[in-house]
């Protein structure tokens, strides 16, 4: 179990539904800032990479939802994207008087206006949006927050170590913010992979390092470019799903989503390659990328039987 501050007087009780990466990130860095009691609920509670860090962190897994929201102030849902209105809809049936739903799933703004319409009661829903990684700084990673219930949201946890900005009263604004800068964020990502793929297969990888830093000279490509590889190959598939929700922001806002679509494809698809590389590997990291990718390739063709 992690070492916790000593419990604070009046401290929220949360509950978390689903406990993944961010789920177990927010808990554990609640936990050692002193809050005590958390709950959670995931459907996957008896597998190891939810039961194990729930006992280490000293969340108490719950058998059933309504037995984790019994009693809790805050609810965190951390779903997939997918799932994000079908976690809202099935909490709304349980929620009392009191308790706050807090939507933190990267979807678009439509996607939190249609869950927060389940809710009945002014201030019974929250949008908050995650805008960094959650490690290594967890609870503590920068949020904004949007909905009626913002202000006492931010009074509550601001004393636990939480960095919340309000982005105004209307739902989907704090997503709004998150979803269109992804726009530029994973599709740098993307672009740095493909242009930096290609100059190593075309041989003039030096001569695009020595071009592309005389046209933006304060930008580091050698660090940068191994970086956003690495963060394709960790969380691809997971950025993926968020950057189909990007699209779907985008076409709200009446855009097509042209170049978000390809961004999509790279980022699944090489989130799909199961590697694990680290950015101090440097440029080299794209060896082992081609590799892969080449070794996909042949097992896909003799799958197909294509010669």
């Amino acid at each position: 179990m992690s070492q916790s501050a000593p419990p604070r007087a009046n401290q929220p009780r949360l509950c978390f539904i689903g406990f993944g990466e961010a789920g177990q990130a927010l808990a554990g860095g609640l936990r050692e800032a002193g809050i005590a009691e958390i709950a959670a609920f995931d459907i996957a509670g008896g597998e190891p990479r939810v039961h194990e860090p729930a006992t280490r962190l000293g969340v108490r897994l719950a058998a059933s939802l309504g037995e984790a929201l019994a009693g809790a102030d805050f609810v965190f849902s951390a779903v997939t994207a997918a799932s994000s209105v079908a976690a809202a809809r099935q909490a709304a049936g349980h929620l009392t008087p009191g308790q706050l739903f807090v939507d933190v799933n990267s979807v678009s703004p439509g996607r939190k206006r249609e869950a927060a319409a389940l809710f009945s009661g002014d201030g019974a829903y929250l949008d908050l949006a995650i805008m960094a990684p959650v490690h290594p700084r967890r609870h503590a990673t920068p949020c904004l927050v949007a909905g009626e219930a913002g202000q006492r949201f931010i009074e509550s946890f601001a004393a636990f170590g939480m960095k919340l900005t309000l982005a105004g009263p209307e739902i989907g604004a704090a997503t709004t913010v998150k979803m269109v800068r992804s726009v530029m964020v994973k599709g740098l990502e993307a672009l740095s992979y493909e242009c930096f793929m290609a100059a190593r297969r075309a041989g003039v990888q030096d001569e695009i390092l020595a071009s592309l830093g005389a046209s933006y000279p304060g930008f580091d490509w050698p660090r940068q470019v191994p970086y956003n590889v690495s963060r394709m190959l960790q969380h691809g598939v997971r950025r993926a799903a968020e950057m189909r929700e990007v699209a779907l922001t985008l076409r709200e806002l009446g855009l097509d989503p042209a170049v978000t679509g390809g961004v999509v494809a790279q980022q699944e698809r090489l989130g799909r390659l199961g590697l694990w590389l680290e950015p101090e590997e440097g440029l080299a990291i794209l060896g082992a990328v081609d590799a892969a990718l080449a070794a996909e390739e042949a097992r896909t063709g003799l799958a197909t039987g294509e010669t």
